[in-house]
């Protein structure tokens, strides 16, 4: 099968079936309502500095697709969506484009569209290993790119038929593509990064780090239905039975945090309060795809009301903590339960410091 169609499989069962993990890890993330917060809603100030850009909100609408014909008007919707709201947007995988010239303009199409915001491109950790660090020039020139995500999703890989398991090399290729002019945002994809792994990526020139970590789309269960489709009923098996598979990404933020990655939280993210909480943990920015996906099917303005939702709820979130811009939500104390506490506490996190005011 092509990458371009298996992308396309990817979009199909995204939007027909249920991929998304049976838990919420962001429900145990509890923002301290203040009764008294002395400002006024109308002088919040939501805006944020990204890779060089002044952004409304600090939200990435973070890499879906591209690749196949199919998948063209989604782009085109969701940049169109990124650049009236002034957020940053990130591309799929762009190995198709590499495989077949064709597909190029299924992904350079973003930056005509959203001229005035952060473009961000995307590419497998696997494929960089192999084709080296030039390859990041391509990526980027081909949409103009601010910054390529090098993703990592040996979990789906590993569930996928066709996956390719060969992990070894990819520190030392992140760390000759780091030495370049464009800047590099590793990325998972659903299973969450590590304070070990993030320790790795710092020691290899990596700073910015997208979590993607569980608690959203499991792509594990997106290969799960594949499996089954194709009468694969190994592979159906492995993709169910790792499902729940990785790090909740509210305990992904705090990790890599703590090694000194700047963090965009994704994975799970499904309202302006997730993007609070993302913030309010040490995030800098918040990643959202599922939510997004089947509005940007159907237009702009589909996509950009989901987006002013989240937007909306911040500002409230903001508000009913009396934080009057990003740093002082990235200040506000929380009160952090159930098997996030757990899970942050046996790694040995003193979950105790987030539940007051923080400098």
């Amino acid at each position: 099968m092509t990458t371009s169609r298996r992308k396309l499989d990817h979009i199909r069962i995204c939007l027909e079936k249920p991929v998304e993990a049976s838990s919420r890890p962001f429900e145990d993330v509890l923002l301290i309502h203040r009764a008294l917060p002395e400002i006024c809603e109308g002088e919040i100030e939501t805006s944020c500095r990204f890779l060089g850009y002044r952004l409304k909100a600090p939200i990435i609408i973070t890499g879906m697709t591209g690749g196949h014909p199919d998948t063209r008007e989604i782009n085109l919707n969701l940049a169109r969506a990124a650049q009236e709201m002034g957020l940053a947007m990130g591309v799929g995988s762009q190995r198709a484009a590499l495989e077949d010239p064709r597909q190029v303009e299924t992904f350079s199409l973003v930056r005509d569209a959203a001229p005035d915001v952060p473009i961000i491109g995307n590419i497998g950790a696997v494929q960089l290993q192999r084709s080296g660090p030039k390859v990041l020039e391509r990526l980027a020139e081909m949409i103009e790119a601010d910054a390529i995500a090098v993703h990592l999703n040996f979990l789906q890989e590993s569930v996928q038929p066709e996956g390719d398991r060969d992990a070894k090399g990819v520190i030392e290729a992140l760390s000759s593509a780091s030495d370049g002019g464009i800047p590099i945002i590793v990325k998972e994809t659903g299973a969450g990064i590590s304070r070990e792994a993030a320790e790795d990526l710092i020691s290899a020139g990596v700073k910015i780090m997208d979590v993607s970590g569980t608690g959203g789309t499991s792509w594990s269960g997106v290969e799960a239905y594949r499996g089954e489709e194709a009468g694969d009923t190994e592979s159906a098996r492995m993709g169910r039975l790792f499902w729940e598979w990785g790090i909740p990404t509210p305990a992904s933020i705090v990790e890599c945090r703590s090694a000194g990655a700047q963090v965009i939280g994704s994975g799970g993210v499904r309202s302006g309060l997730d993007v609070a909480r993302c913030l309010a943990l040490g995030g800098s920015m918040a990643g959202i795809a599922l939510p997004l996906l089947y509005p940007a099917t159907k237009s702009k303005e589909d996509t950009v009301a989901v987006l002013k939702d989240f937007v909306r709820a911040l500002r409230t979130a903001m508000f009913l903590t009396g934080c009057r811009n990003i740093p002082d939500l990235q200040k506000s104390p929380l009160v952090i339960l159930g098997k996030t506490r757990e899970w942050l506490e046996q790694r040995g996190f003193d979950t105790r410091k987030f539940s007051a005011y923080r400098e």
